[in-house]
């Protein structure tokens, strides 16, 4: 078996978001996820993020068990709509909590629980709501930048634009082309503002979901199909956070839904600040084909809209092999081209893998998460022994969790969580990474 080591100093952790697993609805306001899950047919089961994994009240025991598996890092997101209420405390003491142990805490500011307020006011769609995202910013900066180094400002901005404006399958559950585009945007723009109040001392990146787009074959139609998928999935966001300017491709394929007036003067430039890392979340990559008639199974539901503006008569094909309990495919090259792709495009920018990981079953014992994770921790390192600067990875996730539109039905987590009684069993995936984050080797 090749021996693979990663450098001193890698960054072993996992990673959370605060909708998923803190439950504890009581004590915050209302995000656009709760009102999503109380509409009939949206979430699976009706499941909703009540109690999720009752991490608010546990979360002491949660960060011991982190700290007996050896991990030395935690990605985690605050809760904006708790932020409001007064519950900044919270945060504040699960960090105090985590250095006591030795675990470096990484914020994640928004992982797609927008106020439901906001959300009234006219959402991502409108300008408002990135400004709104920067005074938040700025006051939880203000209780937490002293001990946490390493800050998310966004977590998979395509999801937040285009899963939850144009196809409606996530929250808010709205179906609008044009609205996407200008959610995007402001997302974007959100970024550039979070990051201008964020302290010097803190490194500020953002964690995209690109995707690895492959033609199905090499067709100029097919080629094409390629090209309008990468400029919506990653150019959109990559475009102007790494060279401050929108692809004029993008632009002309989506002229006849918007023309693009909502970009003002400067925002741009405000948007292209100098990032200290690019965070990386992969799970499959995409196939795609031109054809009017053939499948839209692109791994994200089934809402009967495209998240596509622009790209509707594209097809996206799953390809043969294995597949994870998501459906998605089981391809760690694409994980390594994506990789490859950000150390060509923007060298020396560092690079962190933000989330990758699988569902599987319930089962306690679960021999292909380990593989999955085995092989694609093998494409990181083969990465890097190819020059891609990669400082860390976060496993996706800590434990089972609310699964968004999927409710309780897939479990991703490396550690097994009983609904009914909140109690906590590491996984055989577990105590393999934890053996894999204290020596380093695998």
């Amino acid at each position: 078996m090749t021996d693979r080591t990663f450098p001193e100093g890698f960054l072993w952790g996992t990673a959370t978001a605060a909708f998923q697993i803190e439950g504890a609805a009581a004590g915050r306001g209302p995000c656009i996820w709760d009102t999503f899950c109380r509409t009939p047919g949206k979430v699976h089961g009706g499941d909703t993020g009540d109690v999720a994994a009752d991490h608010h009240r546990l979360w002491r025991q949660d960060v011991r068990m982190m700290a007996e598996l050896g991990l030395g890092a935690y990605r985690f997101s605050v809760s904006w709509p708790r932020v409001l209420a007064g519950g900044i405390g919270f945060y504040d003491a699960l960090v105090d909590e985590l250095l006591s142990y030795g675990i470096q805490p990484c914020v994640t500011l928004y992982h797609w629980d927008l106020p439901q307020e906001l959300e009234t006011g006219g959402g991502w769609p409108e300008r408002e709501t990135a400004y709104a995202f920067a005074a938040y910013a700025q006051t939880v900066a203000g209780k937490l930048a002293d001990r946490v180094p390493l800050w998310t400002t966004l977590n998979e901005p395509w999801c937040s634009a285009f899963l939850g404006y144009a196809s409606g399958v996530h929250a808010p559950g709205r179906t609008s082309p044009a609205d996407s585009l200008r959610a995007a945007h402001h997302l974007n723009l959100a970024h550039g503002l979070a990051a201008s109040v964020l302290p010097s001392s803190a490194r500020v990146g953002i964690a995209l979901n690109p995707s690895a787009v492959r033609a199905l074959t090499g067709r100029a139609a097919d080629l094409d199909a390629r090209r309008r998928i990468d400029a919506l999935a990653n150019r959109i966001f990559t475009g102007p956070l790494l060279h401050g300017a929108y692809p004029e491709d993008l632009l002309a394929d989506t002229a006849a839904l918007t023309d693009w007036s909502f970009v003002r003067p400067g925002d741009t430039a405000l948007i292209h600040r100098p990032l200290g890392f690019l965070g990386v979340n992969y799970y499959a990559p995409a196939v795609v084909s031109a054809s009017p008639d053939g499948p839209r199974a692109d791994g994200h539901g089934s809402g009967g809209r495209s998240p596509w503006p622009g790209a509707e008569s594209v097809a996206f094909h799953q390809p043969p092999g294995e597949r994870t309990d998501m459906n998605w495919s089981i391809d760690p090259t694409g994980l390594y081209d994506l990789l490859m792709r950000f150390t060509r495009e923007a060298p020396g920018l560092p690079l962190l893998v933000t989330e990758n990981g699988a569902a599987y079953g319930p089962d306690l014992h679960d021999p292909l998460r380990i593989r999955y994770l085995e092989a694609h921790l093998a494409a990181v390192h083969r990465a890097m022994g190819d020059g891609a600067p990669v400082e860390g990875y976060f496993l996706w996730s800590l434990m089972d969790n609310f699964e968004w539109s999927y409710g309780y039905s897939k479990r991703f987590g490396i550690v097994h969580v009983d609904y009914e009684t909140q109690a906590r069993t590491p996984r055989s995936s577990a105590h393999w990474y934890a053996a894999l984050a204290r020596s380093g080797t695998m």
